[in-house]
């Protein structure tokens, strides 16, 4: 199944449809029984797959021999972005991503003014 779909993200690539090839590709689907579930990470995402998703079923079923093949998207949006407000927040962000903010701080002896 994995090969099938793989095939038919590469075949949009090539027909210049990127968007809809990365979003085969973001995650692996996965297979139980009869029913493939892919995860997606936002609500755009979903419309863009779920208007392709009839030739993508289409090209599954008939390669796979299977016309009890369903799709399930699952909208995963765990990521909680955290927005910063102030300098210190600001910092406390950097500084989190790259501890070596606070050698280059205290290397030029820069403050925050807060």
């Amino acid at each position: 199944m994995r090969l099938q779909w793989n095939k038919y993200a590469q075949r949009l690539g090539d027909k210049g449809y990127r968007i809809m090839e990365s979003l085969l590709l973001i995650n692996d689907p996965k297979l139980e029984g009869n029913a493939i579930t892919i995860e997606l990470p936002n609500e755009g995402s979903k419309l863009d797959f779920e208007s392709e998703i009839n030739g993508l079923l289409g090209h599954l079923k008939g390669h796979l021999h299977n016309h009890e093949i369903t799709i399930t998207v699952i909208v995963n949006e765990s990521i909680d972005l955290k927005r910063s407000f102030n300098d210190q927040d600001r910092y406390n962000r950097l500084h989190d991503l790259n501890p070596n903010i606070a050698l280059l701080r205290t290397t030029f002896g820069l403050d925050l003014d807060v």
